[in-house]
């Protein structure tokens, strides 16, 4: 099977401000973006790499890939307005591909390990949908729309997501075809695609890191930078 991962750069999002989405920020004198890129163009078990970005944010992307000579990057797509657009654009590009996975990965994810990626591949090997994820520490309240405490799950059997998330094509690709039929569809994440609308697929867990941290705000920033003087 090709291993197929697509970088989902997709958001305009500028929470910590600046001109530039944060998938551009510098961290560790490159662009986040690069950084999760790399993970992947090093990775000798991923084939391909599909970058999903806002289209008025392809030409940086374009010079990046270039200057890395990032010769696996075989698609810069332009993104949409909601974050299934971003899946969906790279499951429209690979729609004519036989036997292909797909590896969907949050851009601003910059420190995802080869460790994790292996792991993930392996069980794609198996036929198996995965996500990645961590246990949580922390007790987690359910609560109302009146902000009320409605249950206390058990930790054990909760767990916080991170990515990258992966399915065999034909999986991921059915879900999207299903979930378009219906005029409430609404989509955070892959996985919860497949849970709503393909509900007999098993989706199993691939053990993530704490160092697999998502930038969003300015203090994750900091946070990346101690990661990185950890790894060096």
């Amino acid at each position: 099977m090709k291993n197929i991962t697509v970088i989902l750069a997709g958001g305009s999002g500028k929470r910590m401000g600046g001109s530039l989405p944060k998938q551009f920020l510098i961290l560790g004198e490159k662009p986040i973006i690069q950084h999760s890129i790399e993970a992947f163009e090093n990775h000798p078990q991923t084939d391909e790499i599909c970058i999903i970005i806002h289209a008025d944010f392809i030409h940086e992307v374009e010079c990046i890939v270039k200057e890395n000579n990032f010769n696996k990057v075989k698609h810069i797509l332009p993104g949409g307005k909601e974050r299934s657009d971003s899946s969906l654009a790279a499951i429209h590009a690979y729609q004519e591909e036989q036997n292909i996975n797909l590896i969907f990965h949050d851009a601003v994810r910059p420190f995802v390990s080869s460790e994790i990626i292996s792991n993930v591949i392996r069980e794609l090997n198996a036929g198996k949908s995965v996500a990645v994820a961590i246990t949580t520490v922390d007790t987690i309240f359910e609560v109302d729309e009146k902000n009320k405490i409605v249950s206390v799950p058990q930790r054990s059997f909760l767990r916080r997501a991170q990515t990258p998330q992966a399915f065999p094509y034909h999986t991921i690709k059915s879900a999207y075809e299903i979930a378009l039929k219906d005029p409430d569809f609404v989509a955070t994440d892959d996985c919860g695609v497949v849970l709503k609308y393909l509900p007999t697929e098993a989706i199993y867990i691939v053990e993530g890191d704490e160092s697999n941290i998502k930038i969003t705000f300015e203090g994750d920033l900091v946070l990346g930078e101690q990661i990185l003087q950890a790894k060096s």
